[in-house]
Protein backbone atom coordinates (compact mmCIF):
# COMPACT_ATOMS: atom_id res chain seq x y z
CA UNK A 1 0.00 0.00 0.00
CA UNK A 2 1.39 3.75 -1.13
CA UNK A 3 1.64 5.85 1.61
CA UNK A 4 1.87 9.49 1.64
CA UNK A 5 5.59 9.96 2.16
CA UNK A 6 5.72 7.71 -1.33
CA UNK A 7 3.56 10.05 -2.63
CA UNK A 8 5.89 12.93 -1.36
CA UNK A 9 9.27 11.21 -2.50
CA UNK A 10 7.10 10.30 -6.02
CA UNK A 11 6.18 13.54 -6.79
CA UNK A 12 9.20 15.67 -5.58
CA UNK A 13 11.81 13.53 -7.76
CA UNK A 14 9.66 14.40 -10.58
CA UNK A 15 9.63 18.21 -9.69
CA UNK A 16 13.68 18.61 -7.85
CA UNK A 17 14.67 20.73 -11.18
CA UNK A 18 11.60 22.51 -12.24
CA UNK A 19 10.61 23.18 -8.60
CA UNK A 20 14.10 24.51 -8.02
CA UNK A 21 14.16 26.97 -11.07
CA UNK A 22 10.35 28.26 -10.39
CA UNK A 23 11.12 32.00 -10.18
CA UNK A 24 9.31 32.41 -6.89
CA UNK A 25 10.78 29.80 -5.42
CA UNK A 26 14.10 31.63 -6.25
CA UNK A 27 13.11 34.65 -5.64
CA UNK A 28 16.36 36.23 -3.88
CA UNK A 29 13.62 39.12 -1.85
CA UNK A 30 11.87 36.54 -0.24
CA UNK A 31 14.97 34.42 0.71
CA UNK A 32 16.49 37.31 2.21
CA UNK A 33 13.33 38.04 4.47
CA UNK A 34 13.56 34.61 5.57
CA UNK A 35 17.42 34.28 6.56
CA UNK A 36 16.19 38.21 8.58
CA UNK A 37 13.56 36.65 10.53
CA UNK A 38 15.34 33.94 11.79
CA UNK A 39 17.67 36.47 13.51
CA UNK A 40 20.38 34.88 12.69
CA UNK A 41 24.60 35.73 13.75
CA UNK A 42 27.00 34.29 12.08
CA UNK A 43 27.61 31.88 14.89
CA UNK A 44 24.46 30.17 14.32
CA UNK A 45 24.05 26.48 13.12
CA UNK A 46 20.82 26.41 11.16
CA UNK A 47 18.75 23.39 10.21
CA UNK A 48 16.62 23.10 7.53
CA UNK A 49 13.71 20.88 7.62
CA UNK A 50 12.34 19.43 4.40
CA UNK A 51 15.05 21.36 2.20
CA UNK A 52 14.03 20.13 -1.10
CA UNK A 53 16.47 21.73 -3.52
CA UNK A 54 18.77 23.95 -0.92
CA UNK A 55 17.95 27.13 -1.91
CA UNK A 56 17.23 27.97 1.77
CA UNK A 57 19.89 26.39 2.65
CA UNK A 58 21.81 28.23 0.03
CA UNK A 59 20.67 31.26 1.34
CA UNK A 60 21.56 31.00 5.26
CA UNK A 61 24.97 29.27 4.66
CA UNK A 62 26.01 32.88 3.24
CA UNK A 63 25.70 34.21 6.77
CA UNK A 64 25.85 31.04 9.27
CA UNK A 65 28.24 28.90 10.90
CA UNK A 66 26.79 25.67 9.21
CA UNK A 67 23.71 24.96 7.92
CA UNK A 68 21.92 21.52 7.51
CA UNK A 69 19.50 20.51 5.53
CA UNK A 70 16.84 17.58 5.21
CA UNK A 71 15.24 16.18 3.00
CA UNK A 72 13.22 12.84 2.49
CA UNK A 73 13.37 12.53 -1.49
CA UNK A 74 17.03 11.49 -2.34
CA UNK A 75 16.36 13.63 -5.84
CA UNK A 76 15.87 16.81 -4.09
CA UNK A 77 19.08 16.01 -2.13
CA UNK A 78 20.49 15.31 -4.98
CA UNK A 79 19.63 18.60 -6.74
CA UNK A 80 20.37 20.70 -3.55
CA UNK A 81 24.56 19.30 -3.62
CA UNK A 82 24.16 20.81 -7.31
CA UNK A 83 22.91 24.47 -6.04
CA UNK A 84 25.28 24.30 -2.39
CA UNK A 85 28.01 23.39 -4.43
CA UNK A 86 31.22 25.41 -3.42
CA UNK A 87 29.92 25.40 0.20
CA UNK A 88 32.09 24.27 2.91
CA UNK A 89 29.97 25.06 5.75
CA UNK A 90 26.66 22.84 4.48
CA UNK A 91 25.69 19.78 5.31
CA UNK A 92 23.00 17.26 3.37
CA UNK A 93 20.78 14.56 4.76
CA UNK A 94 18.58 12.56 3.35
CA UNK A 95 16.03 11.59 6.16
CA UNK A 96 12.47 11.68 7.54
CA UNK A 97 11.43 15.11 9.27
CA UNK A 98 8.93 13.03 11.51
CA UNK A 99 11.61 11.60 13.78
CA UNK A 100 14.59 13.97 12.97
CA UNK A 101 18.30 11.95 13.44
CA UNK A 102 20.05 15.00 15.27
CA UNK A 103 20.82 15.67 19.17
CA UNK A 104 18.00 17.62 21.60
CA UNK A 105 19.14 21.31 21.47
CA UNK A 106 21.88 20.81 18.76
CA UNK A 107 20.75 23.76 16.89
CA UNK A 108 20.16 27.68 17.14
CA UNK A 109 17.55 28.43 14.34
CA UNK A 110 15.40 25.23 13.05
CA UNK A 111 13.47 26.48 10.24
CA UNK A 112 11.15 25.22 7.42
CA UNK A 113 9.62 26.72 4.31
CA UNK A 114 6.67 25.66 2.14
CA UNK A 115 6.72 22.06 3.31
CA UNK A 116 4.24 22.66 6.18
CA UNK A 117 1.38 22.13 3.65
CA UNK A 118 2.98 18.43 2.98
CA UNK A 119 3.16 16.64 6.09
CA UNK A 120 0.21 14.58 7.58
CA UNK A 121 1.23 15.54 10.69
CA UNK A 122 2.55 18.88 11.31
CA UNK A 123 2.50 19.03 15.36
CA UNK A 124 4.45 16.03 15.11
CA UNK A 125 7.45 17.76 13.14
CA UNK A 126 6.95 21.24 14.91
CA UNK A 127 7.68 19.28 17.94
CA UNK A 128 10.71 17.56 16.32
CA UNK A 129 12.19 21.32 15.56
CA UNK A 130 11.71 22.51 18.96
CA UNK A 131 13.53 19.25 20.21
CA UNK A 132 16.86 20.13 18.26
CA UNK A 133 16.35 23.80 18.98
CA UNK A 134 18.86 24.86 22.15
CA UNK A 135 17.13 27.25 24.38
CA UNK A 136 17.03 30.90 23.05
CA UNK A 137 16.93 29.44 19.77
CA UNK A 138 14.49 30.35 16.93
CA UNK A 139 11.85 27.84 15.05
CA UNK A 140 10.46 29.61 12.36
CA UNK A 141 7.84 28.09 9.64
CA UNK A 142 7.57 29.99 6.29
CA UNK A 143 4.67 28.57 4.79
CA UNK A 144 1.43 29.01 2.31
CA UNK A 145 -1.55 30.08 4.02
CA UNK A 146 -4.97 28.96 3.61
CA UNK A 147 -7.62 31.65 2.97
CA UNK A 148 -10.04 32.54 6.46
CA UNK A 149 -12.65 32.43 3.74
CA UNK A 150 -13.89 28.42 4.25
CA UNK A 151 -15.43 28.06 1.20
CA UNK A 152 -12.36 29.70 -0.91
CA UNK A 153 -9.73 27.21 0.91
CA UNK A 154 -12.37 24.14 0.53
CA UNK A 155 -11.95 25.22 -2.83
CA UNK A 156 -7.97 25.35 -2.77
CA UNK A 157 -7.41 22.11 -0.95
CA UNK A 158 -9.52 20.53 -3.37
CA UNK A 159 -7.30 21.64 -6.20
CA UNK A 160 -3.98 21.18 -4.59
CA UNK A 161 -4.60 17.35 -4.25
CA UNK A 162 -5.43 17.28 -7.80
CA UNK A 163 -2.65 19.16 -8.61
CA UNK A 164 0.11 17.04 -6.47
CA UNK A 165 -1.34 14.56 -4.69
CA UNK A 166 1.34 15.15 -2.07
CA UNK A 167 -0.21 17.96 -0.68
CA UNK A 168 -1.87 17.38 2.85
CA UNK A 169 -3.42 20.78 4.01
CA UNK A 170 -2.58 24.31 4.21
CA UNK A 171 -3.17 25.93 7.10
CA UNK A 172 -4.76 29.03 8.22
CA UNK A 173 -2.57 31.44 10.18
CA UNK A 174 -4.67 30.43 13.68
CA UNK A 175 -3.68 26.37 13.00
CA UNK A 176 -0.15 27.34 12.81
CA UNK A 177 0.05 29.53 15.48
CA UNK A 178 -1.77 26.64 17.70
CA UNK A 179 0.87 24.22 16.64
CA UNK A 180 3.51 26.84 17.98
CA UNK A 181 0.92 26.59 21.77
CA UNK A 182 0.71 22.91 21.41
CA UNK A 183 4.44 22.79 22.31
CA UNK A 184 4.52 25.43 25.06
CA UNK A 185 6.03 27.91 22.11
CA UNK A 186 4.68 31.58 21.89
CA UNK A 187 4.72 32.39 17.86
CA UNK A 188 5.29 36.05 16.42
CA UNK A 189 3.64 36.43 13.13
CA UNK A 190 6.68 38.25 11.50
CA UNK A 191 5.64 38.84 7.94
CA UNK A 192 3.40 38.21 5.23
CA UNK A 193 3.90 38.76 1.21
CA UNK A 194 3.15 36.63 -1.73
CA UNK A 195 4.43 34.10 -3.63
CA UNK A 196 3.54 35.28 -7.33
CA UNK A 197 3.07 32.47 -9.69
CA UNK A 198 2.20 32.48 -13.67
CA UNK A 199 -0.19 30.17 -14.51
CA UNK A 200 1.34 27.96 -17.49
CA UNK A 201 4.65 28.07 -16.07
CA UNK A 202 2.97 26.75 -12.78
CA UNK A 203 1.34 23.49 -14.60
CA UNK A 204 4.39 22.89 -16.77
CA UNK A 205 6.05 21.94 -13.35
CA UNK A 206 3.01 20.12 -12.02
CA UNK A 207 2.44 16.22 -12.27
CA UNK A 208 -1.18 15.65 -11.08
CA UNK A 209 -1.86 11.60 -10.23
CA UNK A 210 -3.81 11.55 -13.72
CA UNK A 211 -1.64 13.40 -15.93
CA UNK A 212 -4.46 15.83 -16.99
CA UNK A 213 -2.98 19.57 -17.29
CA UNK A 214 -5.37 20.70 -19.25
CA UNK A 215 -7.80 19.58 -16.48
CA UNK A 216 -5.83 21.05 -14.25
CA UNK A 217 -5.84 24.60 -16.42
CA UNK A 218 -9.31 24.07 -16.23
CA UNK A 219 -9.89 24.10 -12.92
CA UNK A 220 -7.56 27.02 -12.35
CA UNK A 221 -9.91 29.37 -15.52
CA UNK A 222 -13.01 27.92 -14.09
CA UNK A 223 -12.33 29.96 -10.26
CA UNK A 224 -10.93 32.88 -12.52
CA UNK A 225 -13.48 35.19 -12.57
CA UNK A 226 -14.19 35.21 -8.54
CA UNK A 227 -11.48 34.35 -7.01
CA UNK A 228 -13.86 31.17 -5.77
CA UNK A 229 -9.79 29.35 -5.12
CA UNK A 230 -8.44 32.51 -2.97
CA UNK A 231 -5.55 32.69 -5.32
CA UNK A 232 -5.87 36.34 -6.61
CA UNK A 233 -5.94 35.31 -10.01
CA UNK A 234 -5.99 37.71 -12.96
CA UNK A 235 -5.10 38.34 -16.36
CA UNK A 236 -2.13 40.37 -17.93
CA UNK A 237 -2.28 40.25 -21.77
CA UNK A 238 -2.38 36.89 -23.08
CA UNK A 239 -0.89 35.24 -19.29
CA UNK A 240 -3.08 34.54 -16.22
CA UNK A 241 -0.68 35.85 -12.80
CA UNK A 242 -1.76 34.95 -9.14
CA UNK A 243 -0.02 34.39 -6.22
CA UNK A 244 -0.25 32.83 -2.70
CA UNK A 245 -0.21 34.13 0.64
CA UNK A 246 2.67 33.02 2.45
CA UNK A 247 3.29 33.70 6.30
CA UNK A 248 6.52 33.66 8.50
CA UNK A 249 6.16 32.77 12.04
CA UNK A 250 8.86 33.05 14.36
CA UNK A 251 9.10 31.33 17.89
CA UNK A 252 12.00 31.72 20.77
CA UNK A 253 12.52 28.27 22.70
Amino acid sequence: MRTHQDQIVDQFTQQAVPFSAAPGIRDQASLRLLVESSELTERDTVLDVACGPGLVVRAFAGAASQVTGIDVTPAMIARAREVVLGLSNVTLDTGDVNALPYRDREFDVVVSRYAFHHFQDPRTVLGQMKRVCRPGGRVVICDLIASEDSNKAAAFHELEMFRDPSHARSLRIGELQSLYRAHDLEPELVALYRLEFELEGLIARSFPSDGDRDGLRGRYLAGLEDDALGLHLTRVGTEIHGYYDVAILRAKV
